[in-house]
């Protein structure tokens, strides 16, 4: 997902999207554990996008922290 499209979403949608992307990694880690190299290129950019979201989120709590 693009920086722009997170951005427009609320803190409450984002921590939404970062739980469902905890779930999602957490499978397909155990899937990589068991033999399944399949999702070894979407847990990446699960990640990245992971890191996306975050960075996010500090940066409107500290913009919050600011005012």
């Amino acid at each position: 997902m693009k920086a722009q499209k997170v951005r427009d979403l609320d803190d409450n949608a984002l921590r939404q999207h970062l739980h469902e992307m905890d779930e999602q990694l957490f499978r397909l880690n155990f899937q990589m554990s068991m033999g399944q190299m399949e999702g070894l290129k979407k847990a990446r950019g699960l990640k990245k996008d992971r890191a996306r979201f975050q960075t996010i989120l500090r940066e409107r709590e500290l913009a919050a922290e600011n005012k």
